[in-house]
């Protein structure tokens, strides 16, 4: 099965990481993953003023900066994270990227971050039950 696991570094990724690695029964080896985190893209007039290679370098920083625990506590338990990021909205990004690859599920913390832009537009974890025609399982 390939599973997509969304990972944002907040406290309820690495929970959604651990219920993962804690629950070979349904989460074994056997599995593909794949572990995605979106950034928002920066704008046009800040990426003009400092250039695209760094605009390029910070998004991939990050995006490491977030990733990179997920992948250990993974390997930790045996299992085999591949990640990558992508730069968008997230829960249209999340859905579109379980749908475009293929991937059977889609698990991802039940809240992330960004408290105050949930109480206006609704969670990305919502969002995401919305938009995705792929399975996803939440983890609180």
């Amino acid at each position: 099965m390939k599973i997509l696991l969304a990972i944002d570094g907040s406290e309820f990724t690495q929970k959604m990481v651990a219920y993962v690695t804690y629950h070979p029964e349904l989460f074994g080896a056997n599995n593909q993953y794949t572990g995605l985190t979106v950034r928002t893209e920066i704008s046009g007039r800040v990426r003009s003023m400092v250039g695209d290679a760094t605009v390029e370098d910070f998004h991939s920083d990050e995006a490491e900066a977030v990733l990179a625990p997920s992948r250990g506590a993974m390997a930790k338990a045996g299992l085999q994270l591949e990640t990558m990021f992508k730069l968008g909205p997230l829960a249209e990004t999340i859905a579109e990227v379980a749908e475009s690859g293929g991937y059977d599920l889609i698990v991802m913390g039940s809240h992330g971050h960004g408290s105050l832009a949930n109480l206006v537009m609704g969670s990305v974890a919502t969002q995401v039950l919305k938009a995705s025609a792929v399975p996803v399982l939440l983890v609180r």
